[in-house]
């Protein structure tokens, strides 16, 4: 020992210009902190947590920095171990008390809190891996890190990664969980092909997704599965959990696709309900409907069917509901070469702004509407009297002969009215009825069960536009050309974009959770609608002519000449 030298705290020889420290243990709560912190952004609850968790069960290791002023020790460096360690109620700490204030506190507080490195993934992993071979557990690792299991669980991932691979990391190039996970769930001796391919150059990052895209293997969720566990042995399916899923939800998976498509399937048709009907589906994952079939959009009733179909991206059931209609001959239109009929020499029609399917869903729309105001809005007895005459001169009313196919629903309403053989005097029973039998009766649907123009005049006198839903959903702007919604979103004050999908998405965006209707899909009538309507019923009211001379159904079908 030289004399005259004091020693350290650490019982070395202090050397020339270095403050000398005492180590003493005290009360962190005799502790004052200090006012001139720079770090003033207050730690996580959850990392003050983890630091707690860490005292409890560790202790403290590396001692407080404090400085004696006024008979007080003010901390200098290690204010949030002290805090924790009070939350962790701690009676006793050790702290190194420095020398008399050399005027370099705020350099070395400053120094302390922005000089310092995380502890990456890797060094993580290989620490924990340490512990376990120690005989921690994994229980006891997050327990004393305040961790959750699954963390830890997912570090030891990294396990599973190829030795070249992790080196790689180690040096700081990390890529995302996903990529981790795609990459871990891989042989290693496919890990190492890849990497041979995708290894970066000298100082480079390496492109992580390359490298990831070509490890990634289809995943079956166990929340999809429909089948039960006698099932999953019988087939052989074994879950697996994603660790890199959300904690709060359930992350078992499959990548045993045949197995798990079989046992999917076995269950759909041991349980498909009566009016169901297994599909298949085409190369692009779609259901193939039976041949004629239209798909519908509104409430199933009791003659359409339910289509079951296995998702191929993800094996969930899905389901698909559609009509078949009864044959129906159509009326061929031979065409010429140079773009117009045969028959005519007029020009082909061009291509509507509203596509078939858009036609069919905005007929499923306005029926729906049209019930529910039938329903709801109010109405005298001359309007429900006027409509019911309407609604039997509807194209899709006809007679049926007695051995023809009952209607049932109709009876039932008529039942209602009928007291002993007399028709009731009831006015409240009369309007349901009324009610009741024009639901049954009027109808906006594309085909042979269409109204016409009588459901549409129903629909505009009680205002079933407000019952219509919103029309600004991808499905049902994608059936409409470039040119019809480009128009619609220059109506809504939306600038149309490069492309009819950014010109969707931007109009979506703008009605946001509002309502929007295409102004072709409202009830009322258009000025030429009314015009050819009235035309229409004129030549049919002239005396003397038959069908033969006009077709009474041309007079209310408001789909005669295209779309809206």
């Amino acid at each position: 020992m030289v004399p005259g030298r004091p020693r350290c705290a650490s019982g070395g020889v202090k050397q020339p210009g270095v403050t000398a420290m005492e180590l003493r243990t005290v009360n962190p709560r005799r502790l004052k902190f200090n006012p001139n912190n720079p770090r003033r952004t207050k730690a996580t609850p959850e990392q003050d947590a983890q630091l707690v968790a860490s005292l409890r069960k560790i202790g403290l290791l590396q001692p407080p920095v404090v400085r004696p002023i006024d008979n007080k020790l003010i901390i200098v460096a290690g204010e949030r171990r002290v805090r924790c360690a009070i939350k962790a109620e701690m009676t006793e700490i050790p702290v190194l008390v420095r020398d008399a204030d050399d005027g370099a506190d705020a350099v070395r507080s400053f120094a302390e809190n922005i000089v310092r490195a995380q502890m990456g993934p890797v060094d993580q992993w290989r620490a924990i891996e340490a512990l376990i071979g120690d005989d921690w557990t994994e229980e006891a690792i997050a327990a004393a890190f305040a961790y959750p299991v699954r963390f830890i669980r997912r570090l030891r991932l990294l396990a599973n990664i190829h030795p070249t691979i992790l080196d790689h990391i180690a040096k700081g190039d990390m890529p995302r969980e996903e990529e981790i996970r795609i990459i871990a769930a891989a042989a290693l001796e496919e890990q190492a092909e890849i990497w041979k391919r995708h290894k970066p150059k000298r100082g480079e990052t390496a492109t992580w997704w390359d490298i990831a895209r070509p490890l990634q293997k289809t995943r079956l969720l166990k929340q999809h599965a429909r089948f039960d566990d006698d099932s999953t042995r019988r087939h052989g399916i074994v879950w697996e959990d994603d660790l890199f899923g959300p904690g709060d939800e359930d992350n078992l998976y499959t990548t045993q696709v045949d197995a798990f498509f079989a046992a999917q399937e076995e269950w759909l048709t041991a349980n498909l309900p009566q009016n169901g009907v297994l599909l298949t589906v085409d190369q692009w994952g779609r259901p193939d409907l039976p041949p004629r079939a239209q798909r519908i959009w509104s409430t199933p009733g009791p003659e359409d069917r339910i289509g079951h179909y296995l998702d191929r991206r993800t094996g969930e059931v899905e389901t698909v509901t559609f009509r078949l209609p009864p044959p129906k001959t159509a009326k061929a239109v031979a065409t010429k070469g140079d773009g117009t009929t045969a028959a005519t020499g007029n020009p082909l029609p061009s291509r509507p702004d509203v596509t078939q399917k858009g036609v069919t869903m905005i007929g499923d729309f306005r029926t729906d509407a049209l019930h529910e105001a039938l329903q709801e809005s109010p109405a005298d007895d001359s309007v429900l009297i006027g409509l019911l005459v309407l609604a039997l001169a509807g194209q899709n009313v006809s007679v049926h002969s007695p051995r023809a196919h009952s209607r049932f629903d109709r009876l039932a309403v008529a039942g209602r009215l009928i007291e002993g053989g007399m028709l009731t005097n009831d006015v409240s029973l009369l309007r349901a009825a009324a009610r009741e039998m024009l639901r049954s009766v009027l109808s906006c649907r594309e085909g042979m069960t269409s109204s016409g123009m009588v459901a549409r005049i129903a629909g505009d006198i009680l205002g079933a536009d407000r019952f219509l839903p919103n029309m600004a959903t991808e499905e049902f702007l994608s059936c409409l050309s470039k040119a019809a919604i480009e128009q619609v979103a220059r109506a809504e004050n939306v600038l149309p974009r490069d492309t009819g999908k950014a010109t969707r998405a931007a109009l979506i965006g703008h009605v946001g959770r509002g309502t929007y209707l295409l102004p072709a899909a409202r009830f009322a009538l258009t000025e030429a609608e009314r015009t050819k309507l009235q035309e229409s019923l004129s030549i049919a009211s002239r005396e003397g002519l038959t069908d033969e001379d006009v077709d009474p159904d041309e007079a209310w079908n408001d789909q005669a000449e295209g779309t809206d």
